[in-house]
Parts: C-alpha cells; sequence; structure tokens
C-alpha cells in the first residue's frame, strides 16, 4: 500500500503535466520515440497514448516527424516548450522528493533501497521479455465466473 500512497502523492506535486504526460514526454525526450513503442514502455493501449500525444502536440509540448525512409512511421519528439515543461516536473519533484526524504532522517538509505527495488524491476523485466508468451488460453483453462462471462484470462 505504501507504492500506491507515494503514487498518489506524486500525482499531487504541481507540475503542470498529469504523470501519463510527464512520462510520455521523459520518454520522447530522449530523442523521439515512435507511437507504439512508447504505448509498450508505458503499458497503454496505443489509443490512450495517442489521445494523451495529441493533447501534448496541441499545447505544444511534442510534434510528429516522420520518419525518414519510411512515412508510414511517425515518431513523437518535445519541442522547445515541451523540454522546459519536463525541466520544471523534474524540478517539482526533485522538490518534493528531497522534502520528503528529509522527513526520513536516513536519506541515504531510502534513496539505497529505491535503487535495489529499481535493479528489481529491471530484472524482472528483462525475464519477462526473454520468456516466450504462454499459448492464448482455452475456454476449459478460464475459472469458471470467466467463463460464463466470456471474457479472456484474468
Amino acid at each position: 500500500m505504501i507504492l500506491l500512497r507515494l503514487f498518489r502523492a506524486l500525482e499531487r506535486v504541481d507540475t503542470d503535466l498529469t504523470p501519463q504526460q510527464y512520462r510520455i514526454l521523459k520518454l520522447a525526450g530522449a530523442g523521439g520515440e515512435r507511437s507504439a513503442k512508447l504505448a509498450e514502455r508505458l503499458a497503454v493501449a496505443k489509443p490512450t497514448l495517442t489521445a494523451t500525444a495529441d493533447g501534448l502536440v496541441a499545447a505544444g509540448y511534442a510534434r510528429r516527424d516522420p520518419e525518414p525512409g519510411d512515412r508510414r512511421v511517425v515518431r513523437l519528439c518535445l519541442t522547445q516548450s515541451g523540454h522546459e515543461a519536463v525541466d520544471r516536473a523534474d524540478a517539482a519533484y526533485t522538490r518534493w522528493l528531497d522534502q520528503l526524504l528529509a522527513e526520513t532522517g536516513e536519506p541515504d538509505q531510502v534513496l539505497d533501497a529505491l535503487a535495489v527495488l529499481n535493479r528489481a524491476m529491471d530484472e524482472v523485466r528483462r525475464a519477462r521479455a526473454a520468456t516466450p508468451a504462454a499459448a492464448p488460453a482455452g475456454p476449459e483453462d478460464l475459472p469458471p465466473a470467466r467463463r460464463i462471462i466470456g471474457a479472456g484470462p484474468a
């Protein structure tokens, strides 16, 4: 529950960006990113990403650049305003985290623990990527309630 509480607290940090917008801008800011790749990295559906990206483009924080040599591919890239928005959000998140860490009395220990969690998440992600996808479950493999409503596996 502490992780959910931290996430909710981060959502309330005044950055002028939603957490979703911030995450997209941070990833796109690394040199432009294809929408499909961004959606995968953010674990969101492409239509969700497209709607958020549309808002970022309309706000002047991002632009869509065509991929040289492949007109079907478009990359989301930050504008100068987008870079400035990310810098402001980074500063706001840093102030919030610095204040929170100061309250712990042991900021280095907390940061070390967070670094351990970050490495563990990277390992889980790598292991998941290396594991072949399981075959889709047939109706007989679903729990009884799922078979009745016709939904896929949970």
